[in-house]
């Protein structure tokens, strides 16, 4: 028989024993805690713990520690890391990203040591090239027919 077609005798079984079950749960269980937090929420005082100040520095000094342990092991790893890095640097001849860019700067500023003006910019490929621009006339120059082209020759 399903769950849907029991007989509501079976049913009432069923939730008086839950209904028994819970109370003996909820007469069971400490409720120190609650009755003092109920003293709270009604208006009645606060017990004062005479240790609470200490306790808290306590508490605060274990988090500081807790923050500098976990920043140092982080930091070591971070050396293990970059110790590794440089290895593969050396290995396979790579610079790294700041050498790069302090080389870039250097070189510039050799450059334009002797200069009153300042450095050039770099021309971008593909912009400006004479090179370039005499094959593009070639290219066109070669869909030109005979006829228009014996005409610019003759000039």
């Amino acid at each position: 028989m399903c769950n849907y077609c029991e007989s509501p005798v079976s049913l009432t079984k069923r939730l008086l024993t839950f209904l028994s079950f819970i109370t003996s749960v909820s007469f069971t269980t400490p409720t120190t805690g609650a009755t003092k937090d109920m003293g709270k929420m009604l208006g009645g005082e606060e017990e004062k713990d005479p240790d609470a100040q200490k306790k808290e520095e306590e508490r605060q000094e274990a988090l500081r520690q807790q923050e500098e342990e976990r920043k140092a092991k982080y930091a070591r790893m971070e050396a293990e890391r970059e110790n590794i890095r440089q290895g593969i640097r050396d290995k396979y001849g790579i610079k790294k990203k700041e050498e790069k860019e302090a080389e870039a700067a250097a070189a510039m500023e050799q450059a334009s040591e002797g200069s009153l003006t300042r450095p050039k910019k770099a021309v971008p490929t593909g912009c400006g090239d004479e090179e370039e621009e005499e094959s593009i006339v070639d290219t066109v120059m070669k869909f030109i027919p005979a006829p228009l082209m014996d005409m610019f020759n003759k000039k």
